[in-house]
């Protein structure tokens, strides 16, 4: 069992009237084998911790630590990251031109694991995979995400997913911009790369829609760059009836006193 540790985090930006925090002490334990929901309005620093266990520059941490299995993931490189076993599905999956999606895919398998996949073997799961997610064959010589539409860009991120094999999978949003057709396929990929307990999944959400087909066993409600209540599927539930106006209710006051 694997062990994505958060401690007491704080992470600004610079912005052009100065340094802004974004994530004001985020505390959170996953173990290999556990879906962990963060739920939470616009702005509330959901994709700020996301970037930041990827290590995305723009976001600068002030204090706090991050461990997998008790190494310093701050400490880390990006691609030593994802060697180690973190794997981001990104909001927004950006186009690469010029590289293939069969050439991405057997080169990204090679760095993670240090050797190359075997061709017949690879091939073949890659063929099986794509079909799973009902991807054409004929997108495996395309470049990276050139001309996809948003569904597309999804499915390949969840592609990379079960391919990739992670110890833990970061997935922003990855439910946005899907119709229901395309939601119900890309959770059924979230939930073949779930099976046998060997990944935890930190799914990021507006919306409950994706809980559906992705079962957490742990929901907490961001508010305001902090953890503002956890609790289990129930909470989800409670808000799909009512939405987080409670939660932002209790943050403003807050704010007012800090002001």
């Amino acid at each position: 069992m694997s062990t994505l540790e958060i401690k007491d985090l704080h992470v600004s930006i610079e912005t052009e009237q100065g340094k802004k925090e974004i994530l004001k002490g985020v505390s959170l334990t996953i173990k290999t084998g556990e879906t962990h929901a963060i739920m939470g309005p616009n702005g509330s620093g959901k994709s700020t911790l996301a970037s930041t266990i990827a290590g995305h520059p723009r976001y600068l941490v002030d204090s706090g630590t991050i461990t997998l299995d008790g190494e310093d993931v701050l400490a880390m490189s990006v691609d030593q990251r994802a060697r180690a076993g973190l794997f981001l599905a990104m909001q927004y999956p950006v186009e690469i031109p010029g590289v293939t999606m069969s050439n991405f895919l057997r080169t990204a398998k090679t760095a993670i694991d240090g050797e190359a996949p075997a061709l017949r073997t690879w091939t073949k799961d890659v063929k099986a995979a794509m079909t799973q997610l009902r991807i054409d064959p004929d997108f495996a010589q395309r470049n990276v995400n050139e001309g996809f539409s948003g569904g597309e860009k999804k499915r390949h991120e969840i592609l990379q997913l079960e391919l990739f094999a992670p110890k833990f999978a970061v997935l922003d949003e990855t439910d946005s911009g899907l119709d229901v057709d395309a939601l119900k396929i890309v959770s059924e990929g979230v939930n073949r790369a779930q099976e046998g307990g060997k990944m935890g999944t930190l799914l990021i959400t507006h919306y409950t829609r994706i809980l559906r087909y992705i079962k957490p066993e742990f929901v907490h409600v961001f508010v305001d760059g902090k953890v503002a209540e956890e609790g289990g599927p129930e909470l989800a539930d409670r808000l799909e009836e009512e939405g987080y106006d409670r939660f932002l209710a209790e943050a403003v006051p807050a704010v007012a006193e800090q002001a």
